[in-house]
């Protein structure tokens, strides 16, 4: 009988990138199986373009306003019967998914109380994503995890007739974390002296980020604003394109330096880079509590331009 497997991974974009390692090598361990994603519906489709995956489920997230959504969810887990759940979540949602299957769960890697593979690290919530998920795989058996390898979600970007040589910039982050972005006008004068040197400034972010994006060509004509015209894939395959990076702490620059790109990533007080900070051969990770303080010519020099 065909071993059944189900991964969880909801979100964020940040979270969803640093979990395709882990879902690597999960897909190694259990040749042969049938592999389920359990995700939030902005990531179901890279789910499905990945390669790790049979089947992808969307999870609505909906709350207690409507339980019958949980009881559904419920019923379907059950009915599917599952072998092992490895929860790369880790949430007290996705814990309760593991008590929803009570009195016979199926095995299950993750911190809820009576798993079978739990994840009892003290130090865990002071790892970086990466290192806590090879450590909770490690405890449930599997030893290699690969990095983050996304070239299979690159897109053709020839559609955007971009030059040779461009230095993408992610101006953006959530809307309700507003300290975590710099300032717009830092990341203008920014493009304007890689403009000045002979690099293409581009833009790339979402629907939050559309304000900075016209704040920023409005005072810098020459960049190219690509803000709300990226897929996923569009920014995995920007990333192996482009001659650098520079952007805040946010989901595109994860997807970037998915996709090979030397990366400078800015942090303030609202995040701590030591346990989120995206992973690749070249980032180089700038600091200050408040990015106000963070001045453009350090920035700058953090640029490979010698």
């Amino acid at each position: 009988m065909t071993e059944r497997i189900l991964v969880i991974k909801l979100g964020a974009l940040g979270d969803f990138v640093q979990a395709m390692g882990p879902a690597a090598a999960i897909r190694a361990h259990h040749r042969g199986a049938h592999v389920t994603l359990l995700t939030a519906p902005p990531y179901a489709e890279l789910g499905r373009q990945a390669p790790y995956f049979d089947a992808v489920w969307v999870d609505e997230r909906h709350g207690w306003t409507r339980p019958w959504a949980l009881v559904w969810l419920a019923r379907r887990l059950r009915a599917a019967r599952f072998d092992r759940v490895y929860d790369l979540q880790t949430s007290d949602r996705s814990n309760l998914y593991f008590h929803l299957l009570w009195p016979r769960p199926p095995q299950w890697s993750g911190i809820a109380a009576g798993a079978s593979h739990r994840h009892v690290n003290p130090d865990r919530d002071r790892m970086h994503t990466v290192e806590r998920q090879r450590d909770q795989l490690a405890a449930a058996g599997i030893a290699d995890v690969p990095p983050p390898d996304l070239s299979w979600a690159a897109t053709d970007i020839a559609r955007f007739s971009l030059p040779p040589r461009f230095v993408l910039l992610a101006p953006g982050g959530s809307r309700h974390r507003p300290g975590k972005r710099w300032p717009a006008g830092r990341y203008m004068r920014l493009a304007s002296f890689l403009a000045d040197i002979g690099l293409a400034p581009v833009l790339v972010g979402g629907a939050d980020d559309v304000a900075a994006g016209t704040e920023i060509v409005r005072d810098c004509p020459k960049v190219r604003n690509l803000i709300g015209r990226t897929s996923f894939g569009d920014l995995v395959a920007l990333g192996h394109a482009c001659f650098y990076a520079v952007g805040n702490d946010t989901g595109p620059m994860h997807l970037i330096v998915a996709g090979g790109a030397s990366a400078t990533v800015l942090y303030s007080a609202a995040s701590d880079p030591a346990l989120t900070a995206p992973r690749g051969r070249h980032v180089t990770i700038l600091r200050r509590d408040n990015l106000g303080d963070l001045p453009v010519e350090e920035v700058a020099a953090t640029l490979p331009l010698r």
